[in-house]
C-alpha cells in the first residue's frame, strides 16, 4: 500500500491527489452510460480500490460523481484508488420518471458497482496514470444513505423485488470490506407509511445473509423521520441484524450528514462540525486499511485516539 501512510503515528502528510472524470464506462441497457470519477494518490502502487456510492438529499450535484469530496479526497491522500460512479438516481441526469427503476434505482445503483470491477480495466486505460497501480485483491465499497443500502446489498444483503416477488442477490464476492454510513435499516413495521408506500423495497430489507465485514456509521440523532418510526437506531440495523464480523461507529450529536460528508460546506448539513467529519474520515480510512491489510494496526489506533480525549466524539463497538 501507498508508502505516505505511516501506521505508527496513524497518518503521516497526505499524498497529492490525481482526480479524473467524467471516466464514462459503456454501458449497454442502462438509460445512460456510466460516468465516474476516478481520485487516487500521485504515487505508491498495489493501490486497493474503494467504490464509494452517493446518496440522495436535496443538492444537484451531490448525488454524482462530483460528491462526497471530503472523504474521496482523504481517502485518496492516503493510500486508496477512489471510484465514484454517478447512479440513474442522480438528479443531475434528469431521466425521465417513467424510467424502469426510477426513482431510486436500487438495483441498478448495485449493478453499477459490478460493472465497474467487471470494466477496471477500461479504467484504467481511461486514467494511464493508474496504470499498473490497482490491487484488485482488496477492494471495498462504501456508501452514505441510498448509498449505504447500495453497499448492503453488495455486502451481502437481500431484499424482495415488490415488482415480481423474487429474492434479490447482489452479493458482490470481490469486495471484501464495507463502508455503510447512515444506512437504512429493517423494513417491515420499522419504515414510515409514506417510506413504505414509495419505497416498497425497503420493507423486505433482510440483513441474515450480509457476512462481508463492515463498518456501521451512525449518528445518535439521526432520527431520519421520513423514512422510519423507531427513530436513530433504525441505522444501527446493519449491524445488530448482521452475521459475521462486524464494528458500530456511534457519533454523538451526529445527524444524517455525520457532520458534512456529502461536501465541503453544504446547505443542506444539519449537524456541520469539521471535527465530526475528521472523525468519519480518520476512523473509515483506519478500518479500511486494517480489514483490507490484515494484521495493520490502524483500526485499533484509531479506536483508541477516539476515547482518549476528555470528551469523546462517539464510541466503537465490534462483533
Amino acid at each position: 500500500m501507498n508508502e505516505s501512510i505511516d501506521t505508527a503515528g496513524l497518518l503521516c502528510s497526505p499524498a497529492p491527489v490525481l482526480s479524473v472524470a467524467p471516466v464514462v464506462l459503456p454501458a449497454p441497457g442502462r438509460a445512460v452510460d456510466l460516468e465516474m470519477r476516478v481520485s487516487a494518490p500521485v504515487t505508491g502502487r498495489d493501490l486497493p480500490v474503494i467504490l464509494l456510492s452517493h446518496g440522495q438529499g436535496y443538492s444537484n450535484h451531490l448525488s454524482s460523481l462530483n460528491g462526497y469530496a471530503p472523504l474521496a479526497h482523504f481517502w485518496a491522500a492516503h493510500g486508496f484508488v477512489v471510484i465514484q460512479p454517478t447512479h440513474l438516481s442522480s438528479r443531475t441526469l434528469s431521466l425521465d420518471p417513467a424510467t424502469p427503476g426510477a426513482p431510486l434505482f436500487w438495483r441498478s445503483r448495485a449493478e453499477d458497482m459490478t460493472r465497474v470491477l467487471d470494466g477496471l480495466d477500461l479504467v484504467e486505460a481511461a486514467v494511464p496514470q493508474l496504470l499498473g497501480r490497482l490491487d484488485r485483491s482488496r477492494v471495498a465499497v462504501a456508501g452514505h444513505s441510498m448509498g449505504g443500502h447500495t453497499a448492503s446489498l453488495l455486502l451481502g444483503a437481500r431484499l424482495t423485488d415488490p415488482e415480481d416477488g423474487t429474492e434479490v442477490d447482489l452479493a458482490e464476492p470481490r469486495i471484501k470490506a464495507g463502508v455503510l454510513l447512515t444506512a437504512p435499516g429493517r423494513g417491515s413495521d420499522a419504515l414510515s407509511e409514506s417510506a413504505a408506500k414509495n419505497f416498497p423495497f425497503f420493507l423486505t430489507t433482510d440483513f441474515s445473509r450480509m457476512t462481508t465485514p463492515a463498518l456501521v456509521v451512525a449518528g445518535d440523532r439521526d432520527a431520519s423521520a421520513h423514512l422510519t418510526v423507531v427513530g436513530p437506531g433504525w441505522h444501527t440495523d446493519p449491524y445488530v441484524l448482521s452475521p459475521g464480523r462486524k464494528s458500530l461507529l456511534t457519533l454523538f450529536g451526529a445527524e444524517h450528514g455525520l457532520g458534512g460528508v456529502s461536501g465541503y460546506d453544504v446547505a443542506e448539513t444539519t449537524d456541520e462540525s469539521p471535527a465530526r467529519v475528521a472523525a468519519v474520515q480518520r476512523l473509515t480510512w483506519a478500518y479500511l486499511r486494517t480489514e483490507l491489510c490484515p494484521g495493520d494496526p490502524a483500526w485499533q489506533e484509531a479506536q483508541d485516539a477516539l476515547a482518549a480525549g476528555p470528551q469523546p466524539l462517539g464510541r466503537v463497538e465490534s462483533k
